[in-house]
C-alpha cells in the first residue's frame, strides 16, 4: 500500500510538472506583483516595529519593503530572519553605519544586508547585459551612483518591445512596476526560496 502511494505522488509530481505547474518564484513574481496595486510612500525614515513580523506602516516604504512584504506573504520573516543571522555573524555583515550591534527595527530595511543574507542563503546568479538571465522571481540590486544602492524583483510581465521583464520596485514612486532592468549598474542578482 506504501508503496503504491508513493507511485501515486510521483506520477501527480509528473503531470503537475508537464502540464505547466509554476514554481516558487513564477508564484513569488506574482505575489509581488499585486504590492503594486497599494498605495505606497516613498519613505526612508527611520520606525520602530515590531519583532518579528515587524512592518513599518502599510502605507509608507522603501525599496527594501517591497522584498520583505512579498516574502512575507509567503510566511517569510526577513526581519527576523536577516537579525538572527545578523547576532550570530555580525561581523560579516556590511559596517556601512557605524553600528556595534544589530538593530531589528532597521537592518532588514537596508540594501546591502539584503544582499549579504541573499548571499549567504540564496542562489547567487551571474550578473550579466543579457535580459534573458533574468527570470521572474530573481532579485536584482543596483548602485544608483556613489554609496546609494537599491533593490527589486523581477516580475512575470515584459516590456513593451517583450526583450525584457518588468521590475516591482519603490524607487520613489511607491511600490510600482517599470521597465528599467538596466537603468542602473547592476550589483547583485540573487534567488531566494526558504
Amino acid at each position: 500500500m506504501k508503496r503504491r502511494f508513493i507511485h501515486i505522488v510521483l506520477f501527480i509530481s509528473i503531470v503537475s510538472a508537464t502540464f505547466g505547474q509554476t514554481t516558487f518564484y513564477d508564484r513569488f513574481a506574482d505575489s509581488a506583483l499585486t504590492l503594486t496595486n497599494d498605495k505606497v510612500t516613498y519613505d526612508p525614515a527611520y520606525f520602530s516595529i515590531s519583532y518579528p513580523n515587524g512592518d513599518v506602516p502599510s502605507h509608507k516604504g522603501v525599496c527594501t519593503d517591497v522584498i520583505i512584504r512579498a516574502y512575507r506573504k509567503f510566511g517569510v520573516d526577513l526581519q527576523k530572519l536577516i537579525h538572527e543571522d545578523m547576532v550570530a555573524n555580525f561581523s560579516i555583515y556590511p559596517n556601512k553605519w557605524g553600528l556595534k550591534r544589530t538593530d531589528k527595527n532597521i537592518d532588514h530595511r537596508r540594501v546591502p544586508n539584503q544582499m549579504k543574507f541573499f548571499e549567504r542563503f540564496g542562489t547567487v546568479k551571474k550578473i550579466t547585459n543579457n535580459p534573458a538571465d533574468y527570470l521572474p522571481g530573481d532579485i536584482v540590486c543596483w548602485n544608483l551612483g556613489g554609496a546609494v544602492t537599491h533593490i527589486g524583483i523581477v516580475s512575470n510581465k515584459k516590456s513593451r518591445d517583450g526583450k525584457r521583464y518588468l521590475i516591482i520596485h519603490n524607487i520613489g514612486a511607491g511600490q510600482v512596476l517599470e521597465d528599467c532592468l538596466f537603468d542602473f549598474k547592476i550589483i547583485g542578482h540573487y534567488r531566494y526560496e526558504k
